[in-house]
């Protein structure tokens, strides 16, 4: 017996509560024709909203490479300092980072010397930085 029912019962006499029950049967059921409306309606409010992040990444080594990949997969711009990398193991995070932008349809660009900024197609970025390096920088060479 629902809640409304059990209250009926006990503010009505038997007589009345009979015409409660009656009139109950003779309206339409609405709601489980607005609860099948309402599925496929989604509260803007509840979605969650991909966050705008930036990860700063400073590998030590070429296996770090997967876990910015990772970040560019999944919707994160980041900021590498190559600096403590090698110079072979820098040209292969950069070779590995290229084709995971590629896949994603993102982009990757030079910032400085030894600095690059890998977007997912979600980041625009606009506004160029010139490209003054150091003409002595032993990573330029060969980029």
């Amino acid at each position: 017996m629902s809640m409304m029912n059990k209250i009926k019962t006990f503010f009505t006499m038997d007589d009345e509560y009979e015409y409660y029950e009656e009139q109950e049967e003779d309206v339409p059921d609405t709601t489980s024709n607005q609860k099948r409306k309402n599925q496929n309606v989604v509260n803007l409010a509840t979605m969650q909203q991909p966050s705008s992040k930036v990860v700063l990444s400073e590998p030590r080594n070429y296996n770090e490479a997967q876990e910015i990949a990772d970040n560019v997969v999944n919707r994160r711009a980041v900021v590498i300092n190559l600096q403590r990398v090698d110079h072979e193991q820098a040209k292969r995070i950069v070779d590995f980072l290229s084709g995971t932008v590629y896949a994603v349809s993102g982009d990757i660009q030079k910032l400085g010397a030894q600095t690059f900024l890998c977007t997912p197609e979600n980041v625009d970025v606009s506004g160029t930085i010139t490209e003054s390096f150091e003409e002595n920088d032993e990573f330029e060479k060969g980029w």
